[in-house]
């Protein structure tokens, strides 16, 4: 029988201090459908961490929530004006 392992995604840059996500609860940052992402980019725009996220998110085709301070069309514009 073979088995498929799946190599757990690095998230030593979110485990440091200063990772303001790390502190903040989840639903600013995955919010419903059509709800505002604008407190979790509030959020964002004060951690110092947020380059290495949205680097993070942009590696690993995150497609859901706020990325550093990216919402998911975000991230897609920026995927398609960078190839």
């Amino acid at each position: 029988m073979h088995i498929d392992t799946i190599t757990p995604a690095d998230f030593a840059w979110q485990a440091q201090a200063q990772a303001l996500c790390a502190q903040t609860g989840a639903d600013f940052f995955f919010p419903e459908p059509g709800s505002s992402v604008r407190e979790a980019k509030r959020i964002c725009g004060m951690c110092e961490i947020r380059p290495a996220c949205l680097e993070y998110a942009l590696q690993n085709d995150e497609r859901f929530g706020v990325w550093g301070g990216l919402s998911e069309k975000e991230r897609l514009e920026l995927r398609r004006t960078t190839r």
